[in-house]
């Protein structure tokens, strides 16, 4: 059986969500409030970042192409933290688990033997299409989804992903961190015979304030992401489904986002 020493604080795995704060767990408001200290990343979202107090809150985010803190470094300050008796949250943006790096870190600390536990959020790779009106499922469309990571290790020797088999599967394929391979890997489903017409949306910060969406389809992909601007942090959602959107988007009311986290809730 497992002992934990008393002395030894506990760091929480936290999804913040797609990014409006109103989007946080009932579960994840209450730990932003008490935990001695929060490590967050560049993606909760700006009313979330800016409602954390600076005196308890550190900065160890990656930008694509930009400044980044290394994985390595986030993973020994958990543990150092925790030994320092201290309670740590781990802030994510969208689900810790859903390419979110969380399993690498949580690997981390139990051989480290620091007590963790996981607070799921809403990944933006449902809450993002949902909220614009794009069921990831549908009986008439799309009896299966696939969660597909546009931007793998570098370090591999070659892609894990099996584009010709996912061109076959007639379901709805989510593709996150992509924006920037798009032609890339629009052209190897083109190439494994997936039709050309099949409707594709573009979908930058959902939730955020400056959110965005883009329609068209996989030939048009690239010329419907120049045309509209659309940069990371995004994501593509390809099948049928995201047609849905036109039929339903009249009557789809959308709330403002919150801009901060109300000071009741904190």
């Amino acid at each position: 059986m497992t002992t934990t020493d008393d002395t030894v604080g506990r760091v929480y795995l936290v999804g913040s969500g797609p990014g409006d704060p109103d989007l946080l767990t009932v579960k994840a408001h209450r730990l932003l409030e008490t935990a001695d200290v929060i490590l967050h990343d560049k993606l909760p979202g700006p009313a979330i970042l800016s409602s954390l107090p600076d005196d308890r809150t550190e900065d160890v985010g990656k930008r694509a192409g930009g400044d980044r803190t290394r994985q390595e470094y986030t993973n020994e300050r958990l543990v150092e933290l925790a030994r320092e008796g201290k309670d740590v949250v781990r802030l994510k943006g969208g689900d810790p688990f859903v390419f979110g790096r969380g399993g690498e870190e949580a690997i981390h600390l139990a051989e480290n033997e620091i007590p963790f536990t996981v607070v799921p959020g809403v990944s933006s790779a449902v809450g993002g299409p949902g909220v614009f009106g794009i069921p990831l499922t549908h009986r008439e469309h799309a009896s299966s989804v696939t969660f597909v990571t546009g931007h793998e290790d570098p370090t591999k020797a070659e892609s894990a992903i099996d584009w010709n088999a996912l061109a076959a599967t007639g379901g709805t394929l989510v593709v996150l961190m992509g924006v920037g391979k798009l032609g890339d890997y629009t052209g190897a489903l083109l190439g494994a015979d997936m039709d050309p017409e099949t409707p594709l949306a573009l979908i930058e910060r959902a939730t955020w304030s400056d959110e965005r969406i883009a329609t068209g389809t996989l030939a048009t992909a690239v010329a419907t992401r120049d045309r509209a601007g659309i940069e990371p942090p995004a994501i593509t959602i390809i099948g049928p489904v995201a047609k849905t959107r036109e039929s339903v988007a009249e009557w789809l009311v959308r709330d403002a986002p919150a801009t901060a986290i109300g000071e009741e809730d904190r």
